[in-house]
């Protein structure tokens, strides 16, 4: 029997190899025309039937399973290895097709989309090509891009970096600010209101992790009052920020310290003990608000062009309030014509308690391109001290990318 059977597998791989010398081919599971692929099986079956008589049905089912198993095998391993090249491609009219590209002869390309299939679109008529570097790009049917305006929340950013290149403006109600990426790693900004006054000079540095969905960075706010109080009012902000999730859906926890100079004068009493009418109190400058603050922002993708974002500040600080207590030491008098004021004793304290202010701005971003973007937000303000001061601050916001 063991004799029989390698007899008849000796002529089954004779039978292979003359089909081979047939077709040209140097291995009959890897033949490029499927009508070899049936003459192969086909004669190979048929050999074996005519020599059933010295084989046994378990050696026929058992070819035919194993070569069957290798041609299907084959072409899996070649559906496999098929690449798709995804683009998008956008018209001069705003049409936007997602598919991939088959062809480009510098007249018309060619891409095969999931919906419509083959489309030619002539080069003319194309405004823009994006290669899809990520499927998860691709939202509800539509190219969603991630671009510089992922960084950014409504005040605050987040540690994703500005990647070199991917420079924008920010047009707010309030006024305009510009953002430079002078490395993937580091970026700087100005930023202004429409009278130029006050300036704020804006820097960050990413700090890389291993994980890509783990970011931190470090920021500084720099800022004058410009013009305005003839450049005697600064202020600065400094802060440490870390970043859970990806450039499209985050959450950003940031804490920093922040200080404010108005640099106005004003009436405010220092402490000390103060005689009139022959002594003035002396007068300041505001004391510098200072304290530390905190900020959770995110941004959740809601569709393939909008998402939401949430932004929020809470700043505490100290505030100091005069207390004056005035004694009179000797009343007034006159001598003859003459009036003598009274002699008063002005013993004043200052006081400093604990404010602590609260912004809250949930809003929409709808990013109508890779390069432009609209938000609005629904924000609100609160004051928590010895009076509590409340109100709404909407903003606008345009982001263009250059």
């Amino acid at each position: 029997m063991h004799f029989s059977a390698a007899k008849n597998f000796n002529k089954f791989k004779q039978v292979a190899s003359n089909l081979q010398s047939l077709f040209n081919v140097e291995n009959p599971e890897k033949c490029a025309f499927p009508l070899a692929k049936i003459l192969l099986t086909l004669s190979m079956l048929m050999f074996i039937h005519f020599q059933k008589l010295l084989m046994k049905p378990f050696i026929l089912i058992l070819s035919f399973l194993l070569y069957a198993g290798s041609i299907f095998a084959q072409e899996q391993a070649q559906d496999s290895t098929k690449k798709s090249n995804p683009y998008v491609i956008t018209k001069l009219n705003g049409a936007e097709f997602i598919g991939d590209l088959i062809s480009d002869d510098g007249r018309e390309v060619l891409i095969v989309t999931e919906n419509l299939g083959k489309i030619y679109i002539p080069k003319s008529d194309i405004k823009s090509m994006v290669k899809v570097e990520q499927k998860k790009d691709i939202v509800y049917g539509e190219y969603r891009t991630a671009g510089p305006f992922t960084t950014r929340y409504a005040f605050t950013n987040n540690a994703h970096p500005i990647k070199k290149g991917e420079n924008y403006t920010m047009i707010n109600l309030y006024g305009p600010e510009v953002h430079f990426a002078v490395s993937n790693h580091f970026n700087i900004g100005i930023m202004a209101t429409w009278i130029a006054s006050p300036l704020i000079l804006a820097m960050k540095y990413n700090l890389k992790t291993k994980d890509s969905k783990l970011n931190f960075s470090v920021g500084t706010l720099l800022g004058t009052s410009g013009y305005i109080n003839s450049f005697r009012g600064y202020g600065g902000l400094h802060w440490l920020s870390m970043t859970l999730g990806d450039r499209m859906n985050n959450i950003t926890f940031s804490s920093g310290y922040g200080y404010i100079q108005s640099g106005r004068i004003n009436n405010i009493p220092l402490e000390g003990v103060y005689y009139t009418p022959n002594f003035d109190m002396t007068t300041g400058r505001k004391p510098i608000t200072k304290g530390p603050l905190f900020s959770l922002a995110g941004i959740l993708k809601v569709g393939a062009k909008a998402s939401f974002v949430f932004d929020s500040m809470l700043l505490l600080y100290e505030k100091v309030t005069s207390n004056t207590k005035s004694e009179e030491l000797s009343p007034g008098y006159y001598n003859g014509p003459d009036y003598i004021e009274a002699t008063n004793k002005h013993t004043v304290t200052n006081d400093t308690r604990l404010n602590a202010g609260l912004l809250i701005m949930p809003g929409m971003r709808f990013q109508s391109s890779e390069k432009k973007a609209f938000q609005f937000s629904l924000a609100g303000v609160s004051i928590f001290g010895q009076n509590n001061v409340s109100f709404p601050f909407p903003m606008c916001s345009w982001f263009q990318k250059f």
